[in-house]
């Protein structure tokens, strides 16, 4: 019997992503945010989720894409991290994938920067790739320790 692995897949443009399904919490439509003062550009503010405050990260700029449309409304998918929890601001939320452990490979070495090190690996599916994303380091400032 094959190991397989179950994802929330998420798009970010064209772009398919996933994490660990087991990390996530829930998943919300866009929330008011409070802005915060001097943070880090990608943290987008802060949420209140029924009287839980919460970190909102823009995954955009922390994967250095470019910025969603000004009346684009990012989706919050809110991951349970040691810290606590933490929101992720996503385009649009897809499924819960199961792929198999031999369809992954690890980043090729080709891949430099920021990103190869949020990138756990690629699974090849029959129509596209699923780039599987570290939530411990996504969620993390760059050069520090997680939120």
């Amino acid at each position: 019997m094959t190991a397989s692995h179950q994802f929330c897949t998420f798009y970010l443009g064209e772009q398919y992503f996933g994490i660990d399904v087991l990390r996530v919490q829930e998943i919300v439509r866009h929330q008011p945010m409070t802005r915060v003062p001097l943070a880090h550009p990608m943290i987008r503010g802060l949420l209140n989720l029924r009287g839980q405050i919460v970190t909102a990260i823009d995954l955009r700029c922390r994967l250095e894409l470019t910025p969603l449309a000004a009346d684009g409304e990012p989706v919050n998918i809110v991951v349970q991290t040691a810290d606590g929890a933490v929101s992720l601001l996503v385009d649009a939320i897809s499924d819960v994938l199961e792929v198999t452990a031999e369809r992954f490979e690890r980043p090729p070495e080709t891949l430099q920067g920021a990103t190869r090190d949020l990138i756990r690996g690629v699974y090849k599916l029959s129509d596209r790739l699923l780039i599987i994303l570290d939530t411990d380091l996504v969620v993390s400032l760059p050069g520090e320790a997680s939120l």
